[in-house]
């Protein structure tokens, strides 16, 4: 008999630590598959932390965070949203509030709605708590179709994720699409958790949460991806306060709390402007949408920093093993869908491997 629970052995290691793993053994390559701003955390933000580790801010904080940052976290969350019941807490990374979701709210057996292509962590952290993943086909647009949805709810169904801008197309559903999506939800007595890590990164300008329409949506957010903060580990949540003192209730026995000299940082994190960044990866998006379109078959992406291109021939995984042969790494798109038909570019990297990507592309086309 195996030591190992039955659930961790339902789920494989990421696909994705996997390409990773390739890339230590190349010499060199051209690597547009992670998914990690190639930008540096803001110098204020650093000093800041810094400054909080050289003043001996380096102990346990409450549970729900600095008192100081979940104040100016709150404020903004009420500010945009105006609900009666909405509160914040501090998550260790968007992660961990993913974790913590699952745990406080899916019982074996509970149904969780997933958009196919979704994010490579969302189905495993549903088996991980013995719940169903629910898979809703969307492509070859990505559109959320709203009579799928209805069409996969049953009595079982608890939860549905929405990731928008989404990680791995970078698809942005349109407001009609979001609001009647929240509006379902709210009408089935279904949660609604609304992924937004991405949410600075909308290039389009479409970019809208379903808290808008339905307040008791669950809106897990973070500072990795806008701040290049991916290693300081540093997230929040809100929505209901029942959801949310569940959730702090499996986070003190868990996380603790976020890292405190990283809790100072994100209240000088807050109040810097990104759109230099914004506006520097609306370009990259634009470069490398437009050179491979006449090759590759593209839903222009409205947001995050990935392309989700279909391959050229063969499979996804075997047009990405060719591409590795050419020193190029990108991550085959079953990694993240039931299909093997499509790859995921990132282009957070600098304009030169971009550069070097696209002429690889275009040469194993």
């Amino acid at each position: 008999m195996s030591p190992l629970s039955k659930r961790t052995q339902r789920i494989d290691s990421s696909g994705i630590r996997k390409v990773f793993d390739l890339a230590r053994s190349l010499k060199d390559p051209v690597n547009l598959s992670i998914g990690q701003p190639d930008f540096d955390v803001p110098e204020i933000v650093k000093q800041a932390g810094i400054q909080a580790i050289q003043d001996g801010y380096n102990g346990y904080t409450p549970t729900q965070g600095l008192p100081q940052l979940r104040e100016k976290m709150q404020a903004a969350v009420d500010a945009e949203y105006g609900h009666e019941d909405r509160q914040v807490f501090v998550s260790s990374g968007t992660s961990g509030g993913l974790v913590l979701a699952m745990q406080a709210l899916v019982d074996p057996g509970d149904e969780v709605i997933l958009f196919d292509p979704f994010f490579v962590m969302y189905e495993p952290l549903v088996q991980l708590v013995d719940g169903v993943p629910v898979l809703i086909d969307t492509y070859p647009d990505f559109k959320i179709d709203l009579s799928k949805v209805e069409a996969a709810i049953t009595d079982k169904t608890k939860l549905v994720i929405l990731n928008s801008p989404s990680n791995p197309t970078g698809y942005v559903p349109s407001k009609e699409e979001v609001h009647a999506l929240g509006k379902l939800c709210l009408e089935k007595g279904i949660i609604l958790i609304s992924d937004e890590i991405y949410r600075k990164f909308d290039y389009d300008g479409k970019f809208i949460s379903p808290a808008t329409v339905n307040p008791k949506t669950l809106v897990i957010d973070g500072f990795s991806k806008s701040h290049a903060m991916t290693g300081w580990r540093l997230g929040m949540v809100h929505g209901p306060s029942e959801i949310i003192s569940t959730m702090l209730k499996v986070q003190q026995y868990s996380f603790v709390c976020a890292p405190q000299p990283v809790q100072w940082a994100g209240m000088e994190a807050m109040d810097v402007d990104i759109t230099p960044y914004v506006d520097r990866y609306r370009t990259k998006r634009d470069r490398i949408v437009e050179a491979l379109s006449d090759k590759y078959e593209i839903v222009k992406p409205g947001g995050a920093f990935y392309v989700f291109p279909k391959a050229p021939w063969g499979t996804g995984s075997e047009f990405v093993a060719k591409a590795i042969e050419n020193n190029l790494l990108i991550i085959p798109g079953n990694i993240f869908s039931e299909a093997d038909t499509h790859f995921r570019i990132s282009y957070a990297a600098s304009d030169e491997i971009i550069g070097r990507g696209i002429e690889i592309l275009l040469k194993i086309a």
